[in-house]
């Protein structure tokens, strides 16, 4: 195979990583059987695209699918700490997918990398968290001041318009995170927003099993493989009610933990409630918590004043896709000493108090920092929707607004049937006068 560029901790690592993806492959038919089809189509051959994700295993499957299609596909990394090392050795070794990401990379790097992509001209975009959009954007805008250094370096070679058809030539980018939707919602508002996105976080077959059964459960992988804690009998706090808090609360309180739920919105502070959870603000909670896990999309959840009345040996780490949700400043400010590594993904920190606090995986995602995030069975789902967003996108390439779109729902159907085929589920279909009657009014009691 021909030398692929790409920058990788190393290639050594390829031979585990590719026994990685082929065991997270065996449980995701859906998207394989998507892959099947992409090989004999070639729904996006002669697209350049850019994909700005987790690299992890079940990653890897997603970009082979869209590199079988005919995608000519660069990969990075959306979070400094979530690349599996092994498996982006493997997907450049083995697989020709030129890929930049390397776990622990520190910032310059990570832009890099994100410089990398621009630098691919993409006809479609992928994102974790809206990085790639995001400086895409600034660039095009011309608000170098906003943009990496990294970055800024590249684009201030740029003539001006190179720099807009940056933009001008992507059909659409897939977002997979509500922290990028929300983020990309704000562009849009702001009447900034200078491309199509298809919130792919949004499609029932992702939110719905992704965030809840997908976060639940490798947020809760994450602190254990942290800590090696139990977590019976602890009081977990989760902030946040969302989908991902959703999730991770039920997660929790089936390993026996007592859960606290702190919100901001009633109805899904009321919800909490009636699923029969405590519900209580963050400064009550802290005072009593042993775990806290945020999973908000909002920037410092915990705080100083929160921070500073937790109890002795409190756990703290966040499930969001940024690192900004845990106020870490205020944590070192409040701090006599500062501990790095008192095992691996945990800082400990010491209160005046004489109080010890550990902080989680840096307090970045801790499900991809400490563990192998999300179980393949539910990427399945989403990256099957990422893949058929794509294709829908290339196929209406300049027909679609500069907005944020939702997944059609014939994909998301599509997904659903095809995954029930797969687990040997079979559904009900409606009747010739069911369907009629649905369809008219003029019948009542």
């Amino acid at each position: 195979m021909a030398t692929v560029r790409g920058d990788v901790k190393d290639l050594s690592l390829a031979g585990v990583g590719k026994q990685r993806i082929q065991w997270a492959e065996r449980d995701m038919p859906v998207l394989r059987a998507i892959r099947e089809r992409f090989e004999a189509e070639q729904p996006l051959k002669g697209k350049r695209m850019s994909a700005c994700l987790h690299v992890t295993a079940e990653t890897a499957n997603l970009a082979r699918t869209l590199k079988a299609g005919g995608a000519d596909l660069l990969l990075c990394a959306s979070n400094p700490l979530s690349t599996q090392d092994d498996v982006a050795a493997s997907l450049v070794q083995d697989y020709g997918i030129p890929t930049y990401a390397i776990k622990g990379e520190d910032e310059n790097s990570y832009y890099r990398h994100i410089t990398a992509a621009l630098r691919h001209a993409p006809h479609v975009t992928m994102d974790d968290g809206a990085d790639l959009v995001s400086a895409m954007i600034f660039i095009v805008l011309d608000r170098m001041d906003d943009v990496h250094a990294e970055v800024r370096k590249w684009a201030e070679t740029l003539k001006p318009d190179e720099r807009k058809s940056l933009v001008a030539n992507v059909a659409a980018s897939m977002e997979e995170t509500t922290t990028g939707v929300i983020r990309l919602r704000a562009m849009e508002k702001d009447g900034v927003l200078k491309l199509p996105v298809i919130a792919v976080n949004d499609a029932q077959t992702k939110h719905f099993f992704d965030n809840r059964y997908g976060t639940g459960q490798s947020t809760i992988d994450g602190v254990i493989r942290a800590t090696d804690t139990l977590i019976a009998g602890r009081r977990a706090v989760v902030c946040g009610y969302g989908w991902c808090g959703k999730g991770v609360a039920s997660r929790a309180r089936g390993m026996g933990a007592n859960v606290i739920v702190t919100e901001i919105d009633p109805i899904r502070a009321l919800e909490a409630a009636m699923d029969g959870f405590l519900v209580m603000p963050i400064a009550e909670a802290a005072k009593v918590g042993d775990l806290f896990i945020t999973v908000t999309g909002n920037i410092h959840v915990i705080r100083a004043e929160h921070f500073a009345v937790m109890r002795d040996g409190a756990m703290i780490c966040n499930s969001g896709h940024f690192n900004v949700e845990l106020a870490l400043d205020d944590l070192a400010e409040i701090s006599v000493s500062q501990k790095k590594g008192v095992r691996e993904f945990v800082d400990e920190y010491v209160l005046k108090n004489g109080n010890r606090l550990y902080v989680l995986g840096e307090g970045r995602v801790i499900n991809l920092a400490a563990a192998h995030g999300h179980p393949a069975s539910v990427m399945d789902m989403s990256f099957a929707a990422q893949a058929l967003a794509t294709e829908w996108s290339v196929k209406h390439k300049g027909k679609l607004e500069h907005k944020v779109h939702q997944v059609p729902k014939q994909v998301d159907e599509f997904v659903a049937k095809l995954k029930l085929e797969t687990m040997g589920i079979s559904i009900d279909t409606l009747t010739a006068e069911q369907d009629k009657y649905l369809r008219s009014w003029e019948m009542g009691t």
